[in-house]
């Protein structure tokens, strides 16, 4: 018997594997596929955000179905895709998802993209390690005393891959798209967790809103990466154990 699918997207902060390293021993149980979205590649030259050919990655990814597990901007990818192919998608779990397209006119994303669209607007004029810079000290100045690090939306320059150079790094960072420009919808039927580290104002909009569409949110320690505390590695292997569960009853 062959063994159900989950599929991993990342965030900014990492890819393919390293992007999880608490998820591992899923693939114990699992059929654990850990992406790679477009322009994220150790050798290949990183590339701007296509929105697009990141769901068709994810859509590619389950084959006959399964479960998706995205984190912060890989939440895009997965929202689009189970939008598309509801029925290929057994659970979704997305995890700081930053799908400020969503939530576009409730408070705390308006004030962020207000503060982070002036760097956008002047992308063209600054070198990747000029934007990069001024990217993490604009996202690291919201997230308030104690926490620059973790910056919320396309944050996730916490932990990049360490093998990289830090002018890839910042060339990746410049190219990113906005991610109030996804073009996003509500998932049909689909069950699904939101999980967020109760850490940032922006994400527990975005998980309350997912919530009123019939999500159900947790909150693990974590900061932005709240999946790689045991406490929240747990309620997303809980979580998919209860939907297989569900399916086979």
């Amino acid at each position: 018997m062959s063994k159900t699918r989950i599929v991993f997207v990342h965030g900014m902060d990492g890819y393919g594997v390293a992007a999880w390293p608490a998820q591992h021993l899923l693939a114990g149980n699992y059929d654990c596929l850990f992406l790679k979205r477009t322009g994220f590649d150790a050798v290949e030259p990183p590339v701007a955000t296509d929105f697009e050919a990141d769901a068709r990655i994810v859509i590619d990814a389950l084959g006959e179905g399964g479960h998706i597990v995205a984190h912060a901007q890989g939440a895009i990818a997965a929202v689009m895709a189970a939008v598309e192919r509801p029925e290929l998608v057994k659970s979704l779990i997305l995890v700081e998802p930053a799908l400020l397209s969503l939530t576009a006119e409730l408070p705390a994303t308006a004030a962020y993209r207000e503060y982070v669209e002036p760097l956008f607007a002047r992308s063209a004029e600054l070198s990747d390690m000029a934007f990069s810079a001024e990217f993490r000290r604009v996202t690291a100045s919201m997230a308030g005393p104690g926490r620059a690090g973790y910056s919320p939306g396309a944050a996730g320059v916490v932990r990049p891959v360490p093998a990289e150079s830090s002018a890839r790094i910042a060339a990746r960072i410049h190219l990113q798209a906005p991610q109030w420009e996804a073009p996003l919808h509500i998932v049909p039927g689909v069950p699904t967790l939101v999980l967020t580290g109760g850490w940032e104002p922006l994400y527990e909009e975005i998980a309350e809103y997912l919530t009123t569409t019939g999500a159900v949110h947790r909150v693990a320690p974590g900061g932005h990466r709240p999946h790689d505390n045991p406490q929240g590695a747990e309620m997303i292997s809980a979580f998919v154990a209860a939907q297989e569960d569900a399916l086979h009853a």
